[in-house]
C-alpha cells in the first residue's frame, strides 16, 4: 500500500509541478507571450532545457500515477491507467522531440508552422495527451455514472469538454486564425491546466481511498467519487 500511494502521489504532483515550471519560464523568457505562444516553444531557445525537463519529468509522473491507478483499483480500473498510462508516454515524446517555431517566435521565426520530421514527431506524440487525457476523463465519468456517483462524473465529463473546447481554440490560434492568433497559448494553458487539475483531483481522492483502506483493512476500497 506504501507503493501505491506514492505512486498516486506522482499524480498528485504532477500537475502543479508542470504548470508551475512553464508559467515562471514564459514569465522569464524574454520575446515570448504565454497569451500568444505554445508551451513547447518554451524548449526552442538555449534555455529550453528547462522545458524539455519539465515534459519529461511531469510525463514519467503520469506514467508512474497510471501505475498507482491500477495497483489502487485492481480489476475495477479498465482503461484508464492505460489512458493515463498513454499522457504520461505522450509528454516524454514531446520533451525528447522540439517542436517547430509558430506565431513568431523564438523572435525571428515566421508566424505560420512549418513542419520538419522532428516537429511533426513532437505534435503526433503530443496528441497521447490531448487525446488520452479527455478520455480518461470520459472513462472515469462513465465509472462514477455506474456507481451511481454522479458529482464525479458530471465533473469530469464536464472537464473531458472544457479541455477539448480549449484544446480546438490553441488550435486555430496556432494556426493563424484572425481573432484567435493573439490568444491562443492562453487556450492552450486551460486546457493543459483544466485536464492536468482533474489528475490531481483524482489522485487525491485515491488518496483519500486508500488511507480509509489503510485504516479499517477489514473494508473494500470504494470507487472514488
Amino acid at each position: 500500500m506504501a507503493v501505491t500511494r506514492g505512486l498516486l502521489w506522482c499524480g498528485a504532483a504532477a500537475g502543479p509541478l508542470f504548470v508551475a515550471v512553464f508559467t515562471v519560464s514564459g514569465a522569464l523568457r524574454p520575446g515570448y507571450d504565454p497569451l500568444r505562444h505554445p508551451v513547447s516553444s518554451l524548449a526552442l531557445t538555449p534555455a529550453g532545457w528547462t522545458q524539455v525537463a519539465n515534459f519529461l519529468v511531469t510525463g514519467a509522473l503520469l506514467t508512474a500515477f497510471a501505475v498507482g491507478v491500477r495497483r489502487a483499483l485492481g480489476g475495477r480500473a479498465g482503461i484508464l491507467p492505460w489512458l493515463l498510462g498513454a499522457c504520461g508516454v505522450g509528454l516524454v515524446g514531446a520533451g525528447l522531440f522540439p517542436t517547430d517555431p509558430v506565431s513568431g517566435y523564438p523572435p525571428g521565426s515566421p508566424d505560420a508552422l512549418v513542419y520538419t520530421p522532428l516537429g511533426a514527431a513532437h505534435d503526433g506524440l503530443s496528441m497521447l495527451f490531448f487525446l488520452g487525457l479527455p478520455l480518461a476523463c470520459l472513462a472515469f465519468a462513465l465509472r462514477s455514472a455506474r456507481g451511481g456517483r454522479w458529482p464525479a462524473a458530471v465533473c469530469s465529463g464536464l472537464g473531458a469538454a472544457v479541455f477539448v473546447l480549449f484544446f480546438l481554440l490553441a488550435s486555430l490560434g496556432f494556426a493563424q486564425q484572425p481573432g484567435l492568433v493573439e490568444v491562443g497559448g492562453l487556450y492552450q494553458r486551460l486546457s493543459v491546466g483544466t485536464g492536468l487539475a482533474w489528475t490531481t483531483a483524482v489522485a487525491l481522492v485515491l488518496l483519500r481511498d486508500t488511507a480509509r483502506s489503510t485504516a479499517a483493512p477489514g473494508e473494500r476500497l470504494t470507487s472514488p467519487g
